[in-house]
């Protein structure tokens, strides 16, 4: 008896699907989806890398496969990969950690 993951690779090609039971509203998505990825300001490489780097931090693993993908079939190697990742953990983590600012006033506050 095979085990079935929660995260099931496969199911990213479903992801037009998110049509089948709000068509207007999926619509609009993708053709939102569709224009942020064009070339623009940016570069559909750096838009990739981006993407990436963003699915690293939602930790989504769909996205994460499908960015990791991209993001080669764009030009970008491995290591501007892993230093997108780098830089979107590094934001994760230093805004963690500028939030503990709050924690410390309402700490002081308290203490009085």
């Amino acid at each position: 008896m095979s085990e079935k993951n929660y995260f099931d690779p496969a199911d990213l090609k479903k992801f037009g699907n998110i049509t089948d039971w709000s068509e207007t509203l999926g619509k609009k998505f993708f053709d939102y989806y569709g224009e942020v990825f064009k070339e623009g300001a940016l570069t559909a490489r750096e838009k990739s890398l981006i993407a990436l780097a963003v699915a690293h931090t939602v930790q989504c693993p769909y996205c994460i496969d499908a960015y990791s993908s991209d993001a080669l079939k764009k030009g970008a190697d491995e290591e501007q990969m892993m230093e997108a990742v780098h830089v979107a953990a590094a934001i994760k983590s230093g805004a963690t950690l500028v939030n503990s600012v709050q924690m410390m006033n309402h700490v002081d506050k308290i203490s009085m």
